[in-house]
């Protein structure tokens, strides 16, 4: 039987995924955006989800995905996203900007987390 370590810590999937969220909040912060909501989701079942809801100094909100993915084969982190996620986003973030009196500019980011560093994709798709 292997025992582990006491400063090994298993972490969960959630987990991970906080970490990654907390890093790329920071990176993000650091360049200038602020952060008006994090793991925003819409009502009900089905809905949409966004990791981190920023906003730039021009005023453009920006809906950021974050991934992390510790191998790079199926295409990475930011080959993970596809149509349908992409639709889920789009959606809660229409969602969200329901209370706003006067809608901003937007645009959709996402920050990848893997083995080769952090990487910011500005505008990686939109909500066309």
């Amino acid at each position: 039987m292997q025992f582990l370590k006491k400063d090994t810590v298993a972490q969960t999937t959630k987990a991970r995924g906080d970490a990654g969220e907390d890093e790329a909040l920071a990176y993000l912060q650091a360049r200038g955006l602020r952060l008006l909501q994090r793991n925003y989701r819409t009502p009900g079942r089905g809905g949409g989800e966004i990791d981190l809801i920023m906003q730039a100094a021009d005023g453009t909100v920006v809906f950021v995905e974050v991934r992390r993915r510790s191998r790079s084969d199926h295409g990475g982190a930011a080959a993970s996203i596809g149509r349908v996620k992409q639709r889920r986003i789009i959606f809660a973030a229409q969602h969200y900007l329901m209370r706003w009196r006067r809608l901003p500019p937007t645009r959709f980011d996402v920050v990848t987390l893997e083995v080769t560093g952090l990487q910011w994709l500005p505008a990686a798709f939109d909500s066309a």
